[in-house]
C-alpha cells in the first residue's frame, strides 16, 4: 500500500507516516521508483500505536514495547501488555493524586483573605 492510501486508510497524515518511520515504529518497502510500499499489517500496527497513544502512552513508552506486537496473541504478550497497561494506570493515578493537591492549594490561596500576592508563600513567622 502506498503512502497516500496508507494515509487514506489511517486518517494520518503522509507527514505522520514519513515521521514514524523516521523514528523506526513503520517500515515501508521501497519499489525501484523510490515509492514507499507498506505491507497490509501496517494498517494493524498503525491502529495499535494510535489506541496507545489515546491512552497516554508516549511514543517513546510505544517503542520500548514494540517487540509485544512480534506475537500478539501469545499469553507471554498478553501478560506484558497488561503489566504495561497497569503501570500506565498507575502513572495516570499518581498524576491525579498531584493534580488533587494542586488544586487544593490554589482553592486554599483562593480562599484566603490576602494582602499581598497570592503566589508567595505565607509570611515567614521567624521575619
Amino acid at each position: 500500500m502506498r503512502i497516500g492510501a496508507m494515509a487514506q486508510a489511517t486518517g494520518l497524515s503522509r507527514d505522520t507516516l514519513r515521521f514514524y518511520e523516521k523514528r523506526g515504529l513503520l517500515r515501508a518497502r521501497r519499489g525501484a521508483n523510490g515509492y514507499r510500499d507498506y505491507p497490509p499489517e501496517a494498517l494493524d500496527w498503525l491502529r495499535y500505536l494510535r489506541t496507545a497513544q489515546e491512552l497516554g502512552f508516549t511514543l517513546a513508552e510505544i517503542e520500548a514495547d514494540m517487540p509485544l506486537l512480534g506475537a500478539p496473541d501469545t499469553p507471554e504478550t498478553a501478560a506484558l501488555l497488561h503489566a504495561a497497561l497497569t503501570r500506565k494506570l498507575a502513572s495516570i493515578d499518581a498524576r491525579i493524586a498531584g493534580l488533587a493537591r494542586l488544586r487544593g492549594e490554589l482553592a486554599r490561596r483562593l480562599g484566603e483573605q490576602m494582602q499581598d500576592c497570592p503566589l508567595r508563600g505565607a509570611p515567614d513567622a521567624t521575619a
